[in-house]
């Protein structure tokens, strides 16, 4: 099959997000692929990442405006877990299902139009090179550029059943710096302001902030200071992840951040919070799931929908406004691990999906109404 060829060349380019020449090369091969269907390239050049790619079709102000969203970096760097492989049912690589074999999708079902007479209008390709490293360079472009689109499909893998993801829970990362004061824990313990006893007071206190009843979860993952067990420690350090699938709960915790943040639980600390949101919410709306019910009317199948806890860049378009739905990939498991794989037989149901969504779309210029 044509496609396994054309993702061997892709998987078999590194892309980790820190090999710009990688993630270059990689958007060079499959940016010449789209020209070929007549898009046409525009590169937000980068010094320290790879470049961000826009490539758009012809535009008719009649119509609403489609983009089609995928990145170009993976996890994996070089020598690591760089080879391609196959067996009956399925592909193995880094980057099968997350997400070269999504942009991969998004282009067999373009090109299998183009190949039938039809003309792009109105259907836009973004590819962005520092994804998997939280977007925070590309989030900016993806925000200028959400206000010209009135639907997006987002190619990340699909769910087990071939599951649509209609909602994200949105992500911050934190880091809180604490400073004490240093002396001997023998002749002057009561002389020095322990930054450790601090951090332990604080990351008690950040925990508490979970509720899993609402599916808020605040998780201190790293935490290190002190300088030696006959010192009290000068300095201490937290690093920590917010994730939530509220509004009302990302400002009640955040609140809740910048009151610890503020408190000396042991006097003479002094503390500083870094860090912020990474990327909203992207929470279920009756528009996703109008939009949903738009793509069982077109393919004539149910269409299965699921949220997830992890986040993508549908989180940012989400939060801009724009209608949007992911999980349009293949089905896929072991993302982010040497056992990365994807399913064959889900590629071709999604290029066909993804096809008979596009086609509709060009015919009747909007895809809900």
């Amino acid at each position: 099959m044509k496609y396994l060829l054309e993702l061997k060349k892709l998987i078999d380019i590194n892309s980790y997000t820190k090999n710009k020449e990688g993630v270059d090369k990689h958007g060079q091969l499959f940016g010449s692929w789209l020209k070929k269907l007549g898009l046409v390239e525009k590169i937000y050049e980068r010094e320290l990442i790879g470049n961000h790619l826009l490539f758009t079709s012809s535009y008719d102000k009649k119509s609403k405006r489609l983009l089609l969203l995928g990145h170009l970096d993976t996890v994996f760097p070089p020598d690591t877990f760089t080879n391609f492989s196959e067996d009956n049912d399925w592909v193995y690589g880094p980057g099968v299902c997350d997400m070269k074999g999504g942009n991969l999708v998004a282009f067999k079902a373009l090109e299998s139009l183009v190949n039938e007479g039809k003309e792009l209008k109105n259907i836009d390709f973004l590819l962005v090179s520092d994804e998997e490293t939280g977007s925070d360079d590309s989030k900016l472009l993806s925000r200028e550029l959400a206000s010209y689109y009135d639907y997006c499909l987002v190619f990340e893998a699909a769910g087990r059943d071939m599951e649509v993801v209609v909602g994200r829970k949105g992500v911050g990362t934190f880091g809180i710096d604490i400073i004490g004061k240093a002396a001997h824990a023998g002749n002057h313990y009561i002389d020095g302001h322990d930054a450790n006893l601090e951090a332990a007071f604080k990351l008690q206190n950040l925990v508490k902030l979970t509720n899993l009843e609402k599916n808020t979860t605040v998780n201190v993952g790293k935490m290190h200071g002190g300088i030696g067990a006959n010192t009290i420690s000068p300095k201490s350090h937290l690093l920590f992840e917010l994730r939530y699938d509220d509004l009302n709960e990302k400002s009640r915790v955040l609140k809740a951040i910048d009151e610890i943040v503020k408190t000396s639980y042991v006097e003479g600390t002094v503390s500083k919070l870094s860090g912020g949101i990474q990327r909203d919410v992207m929470q279920t709306s009756q528009g996703h799931l109008d939009f949903v019910k738009a793509i069982e009317k077109i393919s004539g199948k149910a269409l299965k929908t699921e949220k997830r806890g992890g986040v993508s860049d549908a989180n940012i378009f989400s939060a801009c406004g724009v209608l949007t739905l992911d999980g349009f990939g293949p089905f896929g498991d072991g993302d982010h691990t040497p056992k990365e794989r994807a399913l064959k037989s889900s590629f071709l149901s999604r290029m066909h999906l993804i096809k008979e969504i596009l086609e509709y779309f060009l015919m009747n210029k909007k895809i809900i109404g």
